[in-house]
């Protein structure tokens, strides 16, 4: 008897856990397996639909009596740089961009480590041995990309402070996870790789930059807010960002439909005729 997969997507829904955003609150996410041939397909158009890729998995949060975390992504074709962004562009001259396949190496990890260490060392990753570091960046069923950045002021051995893991949407890139020495405050690291990551995508012809979630109130995603023009994933549509309305943290729980009705307004592709 021969078995097959169904073409389309089974989706799921984790158990609750704390949220780790919003002190008080409890999370749950939605989500489905990414895997064989139409795997390209499937995560283009979900990301466009506020989801995340974590290695063979996309996801999105799906919290009760919450919707406080919203899909970013940034305007490319209206972007202007700030003064201040103008700013960190002119202090990281000195670096040099380097495109290459998802691999994982020893320098990356010992990056990541230092990173965690300073910036999320009570994080879920906060534990993450090499193995699983190797799993992140390379178990990608997509058109992913490892962006290293290496400061040519230095020897090559000891050149590397940031990285990106990128993936190459049809319309956008998008920015799954960056790590960066934290040693270099004055660069300001972390944004000058969104800052790159917008400069490629104009030069590609994309659209966007994915930046993942933005959650008001919580201060780890306020520098988020500040690539304008900002579209947040919000009631199943694109808007654009407007600060005053989008800082309120109170959603009234009617804000969040029952999974059921989530899961239901997902646009599919048509897979069969992949």
């Amino acid at each position: 008897m021969r078995h097959t997969l169904p073409k389309a997507p089974q989706f799921y829904v984790t158990a609750p856990q704390p949220c780790p955003y919003l002190d008080g609150k409890v999370e749950r996410k939605l989500f489905t397996a990414l895997f064989g041939d139409d795997a390209k397909t499937l995560n283009d158009s979900l990301s466009q639909q506020g989801f995340r890729r974590s290695q063979n998995v996309l996801y999105r949060p799906t919290c009760a009596g919450c919707a406080a975390c919203m899909s970013a992504r940034i305007r490319i074709a209206d972007f202007t740089p700030s003064r201040s962004q103008r700013k960190i562009l002119n202090r990281n001259k000195d670096l040099r961009r380097s495109i290459k396949t998802p691999w994982a190496t020893e320098e990356h990890f010992d990056l990541f480590q230092s990173y965690l260490g300073s910036r999320h060392a009570d994080g879920g990753m906060a534990g993450m041995d090499i193995f699983e570091f190797a799993a992140m960046i390379e178990e990608t069923p997509v058109h992913s990309r490892i962006i290293e950045y290496h400061n040519t002021t230095l020897d090559a051995e000891n050149s590397l402070i940031g990285a990106c893991l990128t993936d190459i949407l049809d319309d956008g890139l998008s920015l799954v996870y960056s790590f960066f020495n934290p040693d270099q405050d004055r660069r300001s690291l972390g944004s000058h790789i969104i800052l790159d990551h917008i400069q490629m995508a104009h030069d590609a012809g994309l659209p966007y930059v994915y930046l993942g979630f933005w959650v008001p109130g919580s201060r780890k995603m306020d520098y988020k807010a500040r690539f304008q023009p900002l579209e947040l994933y919000r009631a199943g549509t694109w808007v654009d960002f407007d600060t005053q309305r989008q800082s309120n943290t109170d959603f009234h729980p009617l804000d969040t439909d029952p999974v059921v009705e989530q899961v239901a307004a997902i646009h599919l592709p048509d897979l069969s005729k992949l």
